[in-house]
């Protein structure tokens, strides 16, 4: 979708549309339509959106309101975002190409100008490239937007909005490919393009690297497919020459069956999206670079298959990771933690960072304990889970803190090797942090995201359809701003 500013609306464009807040003076539009939006109870509300007809200078004109809310509310930038987002899930299979936003009517500032721009570009993702034979009345039409009445701050302020859905989207593309498609090698293909020319450093690991590094717990999870695996590292160094980067690290396993330890078939199919937390990483990133943060950050991506072959690893087995501590395999279907352990070992021996975020897919105990209204959040330091909830409430990305304590860590020690992939029933999502707690060095901050139930959605979001969310994208964004130089 192509947003463009311009000073009065092109007289071509028959669908004009304007945000407005609660309890809105409607009267210059048409009477017939004040009385339309009072008789549909249109009170202005976040995401509400009324449609009428009026002449306009001989001319019949589809014109409808978005309720952006009241102007003082706590979460007015979220609501406008919501008011934008609502206009795209109406027009974008209407049969209309373009419509003008008339931003003039709700009082808003450029950052919440912005803001609606961003939720009309989010909510316009969608993934139908292999779709042949859907309906026309189903495909999306409008491709272009003309913004009037915008604060002056606005355009500058559209340009890193912009630079964020194009991360957004990125996570949403990778997360939606089915796993003959997107596999550890082509996700990566997918980055180099995307990150092309942004002045960002590629480095990418292959197997026979990680062997000589000793990623025996990573590659142990992979070993079980046709397809290798990988590390993908993007490194921005957008800040002060020797400030240390801050470190995002994303769990990318591209399809999980569950190895040995086999997931049952029902649902299976959604594990093509067992990349999530790569994909917030990549998307993340790409909206950092894009807006040219002046920051220093790294994005490392542990890239993997979890197929059950004669060569997959066992339960049982034992595993030496990067870092030189042993892991027994109670279960394979527990795979996420051994990934992320050999990539943050990676990232913390390679880059020395200031502070790390993890994210994952990691457990279904996840979705057990907070549905899919947030994602779980553990951390070894106060001020960086702060600054993660923060940055959760103000994307719409909301985080859950939980806790990590020692009682839990001794529920994941092993008879046989330093530490075992899963713990008892009880606690799962706590005792998967507690395995990735032992890798981190002593005295780094760091912070856990367990957003298993947040990635994929069943029904359209605020800003997404049904499908990929782009959850976490907007919070790495966020997040690293507050570290800007």
């Amino acid at each position: 979708m192509h947003i463009t500013f311009t000073q009065s609306a092109p007289e071509k464009v028959r669908l004009h549309v304007r945000i407005v807040n609660s309890g809105a003076d409607l009267s210059d539009l048409d009477p017939a339509l004040i009385d339309g939006a009072k008789a549909a109870r249109f009170k202005g509300s976040p995401g509400q959106v009324f449609e009428g007809f009026e002449m306009n200078e001989g001319v019949l004109q589809r014109t409808a309101l978005s309720g952006a809310g009241e102007v003082d509310a706590d979460k007015r930038r979220l609501n406008v975002e919501r008011a934008g987002a609502a206009l795209t899930a109406k027009y974008l299979t209407s049969g209309e190409k373009e419509l003008v936003l008339d931003l003039s009517h709700a009082d808003l500032s450029g950052e919440e100008a912005a803001a609606a721009l961003l939720g009309l570009r989010l909510r316009a993702f969608r993934h139908d490239m292999y779709r042949t034979k859907l309906a026309k009345d189903k495909r999306a039409t409008l491709e272009k937007v003309h913004v009037i009445g915008v604060p002056a701050e606005t355009e500058a302020m559209w340009a890193d909005n912009e630079a964020i859905a194009k991360g957004v989207e990125l996570s949403k593309r990778l997360t939606s490919e089915p796993a003959n498609i997107l596999y550890p090698e082509t996700f990566v293909e997918v980055c180099e393009t995307a990150f092309e020319g942004t002045g960002a450093e590629i480095t990418v690991l292959d197997v026979e690297q990680m062997e000589e590094l000793g990623m025996g717990a990573l590659l142990g999870v992979g070993q079980g497919s046709v397809r290798p695996s990988r590390i993908l590292a993007i490194n921005w160094k957008g800040g002060n020459p020797g400030d240390k980067p801050t470190a995002i690290v994303g769990k990318g396993v591209t399809f999980d069956t569950g190895g040995i330890s086999l997931k049952p078939p029902a649902g299976m199919e959604d594990m093509k999206w067992d990349m999530g937390g790569a994909g917030a990483v990549a998307g993340g990133m790409l909206a950092i670079v894009g807006r040219k943060a002046k920051a220093n950050v790294v994005a490392v991506m542990g890239l993997v298959e979890n197929m059950p072959d004669g060569n997959a690893q066992r339960p049982g087995d034992v595993v030496t990771s990067m870092s030189g501590q042993t892991v027994e395999v109670i279960n394979t279907d527990a795979e996420g933690r051994l990934v992320l352990c050999d990539a943050l070992h990676w990232t913390q021996e390679t880059f020395d960072p200031a502070r790390i975020v993890d994210l994952a897919t990691l457990t279904g105990a996840m979705i057990i304990a907070l549905g899919h209204e947030h994602g779980g959040l553990f951390a070894n330091d106060d001020e960086l889970a702060d600054q993660l909830l923060e940055a959760g409430a103000a994307t719409g990305d909301k985080l859950w803190r939980l806790p990590l304590a020692p009682a839990y860590d001794k529920l994941i020690d092993s008879p046989i090797a330093d530490i075992k992939n899963v713990g008892p029933r009880g606690a799962g999502s706590i005792t998967a942090a507690q395995f990735l707690q032992r890798f981190i060095r002593k005295g780094t901050p760091w912070a856990h995201l367990d957003i298993a139930g947040m990635v994929w959605a069943d029904k359209p979001g605020h800003s997404w359809d049904k499908g990929a969310t782009g959850f976490g994208a907007r919070l790495l964004d966020r997040f690293v701003a507050r570290f800007e130089s």
